[in-house]
């Protein structure tokens, strides 16, 4: 069985006039299963959303020559050695996507929105005038109804909450089939109560249709109650790869540079500490 997203030593070095580089992600490598849940956290400037980035193929990482920089997703080369790959296309339909800012165009109408979701595959021709058949349309209203908003199906984008337009591109994930989904601070500029529902809502999707979801966060308290797995990073490398279970109050605090207790609840911290390197693709801080 495929892993649903691999990475083999992938780095992403960004240039700065009059200064040293920034070494974004360090020589990364770790493998998604299908259907895993896996939360990404650290302190901004980590290297989070650049690994989520480079994972879906929208940056390219640093050419270092022997199989370094590579990234596929259920076998299918995304990039490698600084290049995207000429499957990169076939790659990305299995890759569902959903950010910060939506990623929404305000001015169409929300079941517009979810439509674009199958536009990998159908012709440039009926994608360009948008003309999409019964069944897709039924497909895209299904997926609204299944995130909870199918009653704003008329609306434009733009007159949704931020909540319901987040939920607007869960849906589109799902009507593109996607068989990954990578999420970037989804929830980042959310109320407490819309990311509650933004984040049931995406792990339902991932537990009811076996799709793998790899999400960053800030927010502590949702990583260690949403995921089994955590992946923290620091200095643009992974420093902890393991069982939610095994985060405590001291490696938030190492790995945050702030008291735990600004981070999450007391209650939510397992006794024993995480080493660095309870993960094989871990790698340790310099």
């Amino acid at each position: 069985m495929a892993a649903a997203l691999q990475l083999d030593r992938v780095s992403k070095t960004y240039g700065s006039k009059g200064g040293p580089n920034l070494r974004a992600v360090d020589n990364v490598s770790l493998t998604i299963r299908e259907g895993e849940r896996v939360a990404l956290i650290g302190a901004s400037g980590s290297g989070k959303s650049t690994l989520i980035r480079l994972a879906a193929g929208l940056i390219l990482a640093d050419a270092q020559g022997g199989g370094s920089g590579a990234v596929h997703a259920f076998g299918i080369r995304v990039q490698e050695n600084g290049r995207l790959a000429r499957e990169v296309r076939a790659a990305r339909r299995n890759i569902g996507l959903v950010f910060q800012q939506f990623a929404l165009s305000g001015r169409l109408s929300v079941m517009t929105n979810v439509l674009v979701g199958v536009l990998g595959r159908i012709s440039a021709l009926r994608g360009t005038f948008g003309l999409f058949n019964a069944d897709e349309k039924r497909t895209a209203y299904a997926a609204l109804a299944e995130v909870g908003i199918a009653q704003h199906a008329a609306k434009r984008a733009r007159e949704l909450s931020g909540g319901q337009q987040q939920r607007v591109a869960i849906a589109r994930a799902l009507v593109q089939g996607a068989k990954l989904v990578l999420a970037d601070e989804p929830i980042a500029s959310l109320d407490p109560k819309s990311a509650k529902r933004v984040m049931d809502t995406l792990v339902t999707m991932s537990r009811d249709y076996g799709i793998a979801l790899v999400v960053s966060l800030h927010q502590v308290d949702y990583a260690t109650a949403y995921f089994d797995r955590v992946i923290a990073m620091n200095g643009g490398r992974v420093v902890f790869d393991g069982p939610a279970s095994k985060i405590n109050a001291g490696f938030l605090t190492e790995l945050y540079g702030a008291s735990a207790e600004e981070l999450i609840l007391p209650s939510q911290f397992a006794v024993a500490a995480p080493a660095v390197t309870h993960h094989p693709s871990s790698q340790p801080v310099s």
